[in-house]
């Protein structure tokens, strides 16, 4: 009987998507945003992407791109797993328009293998969990390539901040960044947005999502 039971819950945990929220983040109001099966509820270049065990994945053979979801999220705490090949640079859009270079129309935290050589030179504003040109985040709180890493991002009106594996590394005012040039010299009319969609920006590196559940916050 106990190895019945066994069997049964392990074939009950194998069957569940890796998208579902647990039941003590739906208390808190949580809700999946991907199905864990296929692109239903999101938009953009999804041909570029593919579904492996409950993840979603940049597929390198169809060149990657950008997949939003379908609906905006001014206000939001986003958290989700994300794993890393050596070498890889995707990036996560917020208030994001679908048209336009996301991380001037709207925002891009960086997604990236901070220790790859040929990132070594970067600006500060370009390691991962950095708000693009606008904002550096700390270093140094990555795991190892080929494991999965836990990160939540909160926007809350003005203020952005991101959490990885449990250290804050971002924690910015939008107000502050808009009284001041740009880090990057460039123009980011998206400074002014207060919504918009979220999204995988992807270079065509095979980086992986899954466990992407949001809970939507009050308007400020």
């Amino acid at each position: 009987m106990r190895k019945l039971l066994a069997s049964l819950v392990l074939g009950l945990m194998v069957a569940l998507p890796a998208s579902l929220t647990s039941a003590a983040e739906t208390e808190e109001g949580f809700v999946s945003i991907f199905n864990g099966k296929n692109f239903d509820g999101w938009v953009g270049n999804t041909a570029g992407y593919k579904v492996e065990d409950g993840a979603i994945v940049c597929d390198p053979t169809a060149g990657g791109g950008n997949i939003y979801t379908e609906k905006e999220y001014p206000n939001f705490v986003l958290r989700f797993d994300f794993k890393l090949p050596e070498g890889a640079n995707n990036g996560l859009g917020i208030r994001a328009p679908l048209e336009g270079n996301a991380a001037y129309a709207g925002f891009e935290l960086q997604i990236l293998d901070n220790k790859a050589k040929i990132y070594e030179k970067l600006a500060p504003y370009q390691y991962h969990g950095s708000l693009y040109g606008l904002a550096p985040a700390k270093r140094g709180f990555q795991k190892p390539i080929g494991e999965w890493n836990q990160q939540e991002v909160t926007v809350d009106g003005n203020q952005i901040t991101v959490v990885l594996n449990g250290t804050t590394i971002l924690d910015v005012d939008l107000d502050e960044i808009r009284s001041k040039p740009t880090l990057d010299g460039q123009k980011h009319p998206g400074l002014d947005r207060e919504t918009g969609h979220i999204g995988f920006l992807g270079h065509g590196d095979k980086v992986e999502f899954k466990n992407l559940r949001i809970k939507e916050l009050p308007a400020k």
